[in-house]
């Protein structure tokens, strides 16, 4: 979500009690596909497999971002997160929750290691913090980290700092024979003001974490690269804000290249030198409000870039908004620019009530498609195949109807993982869900430990991965 920095949401109990089965989605969207009010509607491929609550010392502030390793689902929260056994993912489970509030709580884990943005400004560092203006020489931001090896008691370890805070944070790990010895945390973050003694503009750079991994309270800062040097897109019209950073990076380090959504503008980078982030390709599109995420291809020849228009909190999935604002925007990479190739939006209008955008999801591993999960709010989460670049279409879904008391919400991150859809709701909790189509079947053969969704690596069946 990228509501301006330093603003909270307010968090509503969740109340859904209804669940329907619809038909598949269709073309054309219409009002009649919105279901009645807590509604859990489903298309004919879809199953919803359970949902838990979220914890009770976390039930007061949304859901965020989730990340995977071993069996068990991080899940961040404003509040904190939690950690779930998922390794029977029909009796998924909490395991515990650490109540450390500063949003957005993006989450990465590598090890017994997680990692935590903060982009509140806080009154200090510790999980007892209260909220302090960043016109505060003396406000905190940055990230947190946490070891994990005992699930049901996560130890705070270290904070590391950094300029604007950290609105979401990218795990890169080193290579050759920098690979098992530190991992590198790309810090995204942005809007400075001249009044903020930590956040000074023009910024638009990013912040680098080198991470010992035997040492992480040696974690610190090692350098701030400017990726917009001459100045970002500022001026187009229709911005959310201008460019002053960048919002989320997807790296792809097996292959040396990172994608940053940056506001105004839709980046790639050459991170060969893990320090020296190099912008290879930049590109800007008047229909994009704010640039949000990014996915590649398993092939690493397309990208999918996300248009958070609105920031999250506006109904844009209707009739009014149209299929080209607020949606996906699928690029190929010809000759190591973007080329620029169609939109993606859910065929299903929401109502004006529900908050409805592209946002947070991952590819979900099938040979020789393009298919990817992804959370759009309150209108749920979509499963689409971008195969065809110039023609994409949804094959699946899960939402919710309005809530009826009135409120915004949905799914933030929508992520699959060994066999299953994990949606991290604002409310409602942790959602889990099982597609069964000819299409996507054969991801079921391809498991993997780790899933960082922002550090994507290649999938092959054939070797079991």
């Amino acid at each position: 979500m990228s509501i301006p920095r330093r603003r909270s949401l307010a968090a509503v109990a969740a109340a859904f009690a209804l669940s329907l089965t619809a038909t598949p989605a269709t073309a054309t969207a219409t009002t009649a596909d919105i279901p009645p009010a807590d509604a859990v509607v489903t298309s004919g491929n879809v199953t919803h497999v359970l949902n838990i609550p979220k914890p009770a010392p976390l039930a007061g502030t949304i859901n965020t971002d989730l990340a995977f390793q071993d069996g068990y689902a991080y899940v961040g929260n404003y509040g904190g997160f939690s950690i779930y056994d998922i390794r029977d993912p029909k009796r998924a489970k909490v395991v515990s929750s650490v109540v450390c509030p500063g949003s957005q709580m993006d989450v990465s884990v590598y090890g017994n290691l997680l990692f935590s943005a903060v982009d509140s400004s806080r009154s200090d560092d510790s999980c007892n913090s209260t909220a302090l203006s960043a016109d505060h020489k003396e406000a905190w931001e940055g990230v947190r980290i946490f070891d994990i090896s005992d699930k049901a008691n996560p130890r705070y370890i270290k904070s590391v700092e950094t300029n604007c805070g950290s609105h979401t944070l990218t795990l890169v790990p080193g290579k050759g024979r920098d690979q098992n010895k530190n991992v590198y945390v790309y810090v995204s973050s942005y809007s400075p003001s001249s009044t903020f003694p930590d956040c000074q503009p023009p910024h638009d750079k990013i912040s680098i974490i080198k991470v010992p991994l035997k040492k992480p309270a040696e974690a610190a800062v090692a350098a701030t690269p400017v990726v917009f040097p001459d100045g970002g897109n500022e001026t187009q019209p229709g911005l959310l804000v201008p460019t002053s950073g960048c919002h989320d990076i997807t790296a792809y380090p097996e292959k040396d290249i990172a994608a940053g959504a940056c506001m105004g503008d839709g980046v790639l980078f050459d991170i060969r030198d893990r320090l020296n982030p190099r912008v290879t390709a930049r590109t800007t599109d008047p229909n994009f409000a704010f640039w949000h995420s990014a996915t590649f291809s398993n092939d690493a020849r397309k990208v999918v870039f996300t248009d958070e228009l609105g920031g999250g909190g506006l109904a844009t999935c209707n009739e009014a908004t149209g299929p080209n604002r607020g949606a996906d925007a699928i690029y190929e990479i010809v000759h190591g620019q973007l080329v620029f190739k169609s939109y993606f939006k859910i065929p299903r209008y929401q109502a004006d009530s529900e908050n409805c955008v592209a946002h947070n999801g991952s590819l979900i591993p099938v040979k020789g498609r393009d298919i990817m999960v992804q959370a759009w709010y309150m209108g749920g989460l979509s499963v689409w195949d971008f195969t065809d670049a110039a023609n994409p279409r949804e094959i699946g879904y899960f939402e919710r109807g309005p809530r009826a008391d009135g409120s915004g919400g949905g799914i933030w991150s929508a992520y699959y993982y060994n066999g299953y859809i994990y949606g991290a709701d604002f409310h409602a909790g942790l959602d889990i869900v099982k597609i069964d189509d000819r299409l996507t079947d054969s991801a079921r053969h391809v498991r993997t430990g780790r899933l960082n969704v922002q550090t994507q690596e290649s999938y092959r069946p054939d070797k079991g991965h």
